[in-house]
């Protein structure tokens, strides 16, 4: 797939919680498409959808209707052990949370994507050290994420988002947790490894310094998407 084809579908999805009176439309009628190889943010105010549009398009979600299609697969179509393949070979997460086992070192948290692939030890290796000397943190290999910044525990996880080699990195507000100056620091390398690692990747945030660094921005609001003009308010 060229980096011009469309990597990410979004068509007609509508997620909808709880009945009657009392129901919520999260999504309503989200189309949309994403460039191989591009970086996309999604904006918009708490509670307007953009948790949930990640999960349908990463397939921890099912929409009510609609479908999803990532690197030519139907998402919307798959069962459960589906979705869970789906997660190992071509989806990626990356949360606010970081997400690291507190009892494995960064080298460790990283390698595990790959142990569960049973890849072998040499290859887990040379990818390990690759992904730390990228984000930045060769020298901290040894460490647990207690002796590490929040800075550096994002580093981490973004390592280990990258480790199986996904076709679509997606994150849910990566720099919530971290001041600013450290946060610019973490977009500067997202919008890296879109790059380097030809990597797609589908963010929703409110910073503007990663607004300003994305592609394309996507504007989602009372569950419906649009593309804002250029030079307009993203959020």
């Amino acid at each position: 797939m060229s980096a011009a084809e469309e990597l990410l579908l979004v068509r007609a999805v509508s997620r909808r919680f709880g009945r009657g009176p009392a129901i919520v439309h999260a999504l309503r009628e989200v189309t949309f498409t994403v460039a191989a190889g591009t970086m996309v943010a999604l904006v918009g105010r708490s509670g307007s959808g953009k948790t949930t549009l990640l999960n349908v398009v990463g397939g921890l979600d099912r929409p009510d209707g609609g479908t999803v299609v990532v690197d030519g697969v139907d998402v919307t179509g798959l069962d459960d052990d589906g979705r869970a393949r789906l997660r190992r070979e071509k989806v990626s997460y990356v949360f606010q949370t970081f997400g690291l086992i507190p009892e494995l070192t960064a080298a460790e948290n990283v390698g595990v994507p790959l142990r569960l692939a049973r890849r072998p030890a040499a290859q887990r290796q040379r990818r390990v050290e690759l992904l730390l000397d990228l984000v930045g943190l060769a020298g901290h290999a040894r460490q647990l994420p207690g002796e590490l910044s929040g800075g550096q525990q994002q580093r981490v996880a973004i390592a280990r988002a990258l480790a199986g080699s996904p076709r679509l990195l997606i994150a849910d507000e990566p720099t919530g947790q971290l001041d600013a100056e450290t946060g610019r620091s973490v977009m500067a390398l997202l919008r890296g490894v879109v790059e380097s690692e030809g990597v797609t990747a589908l963010v929703a945030t409110h910073d503007p310094v990663m607004i300003a660094l994305a592609d394309r921005v996507l504007r989602i609001s009372d569950g419906r998407v649009d593309e804002p003009v250029a030079g307009a308010a993203a959020c």
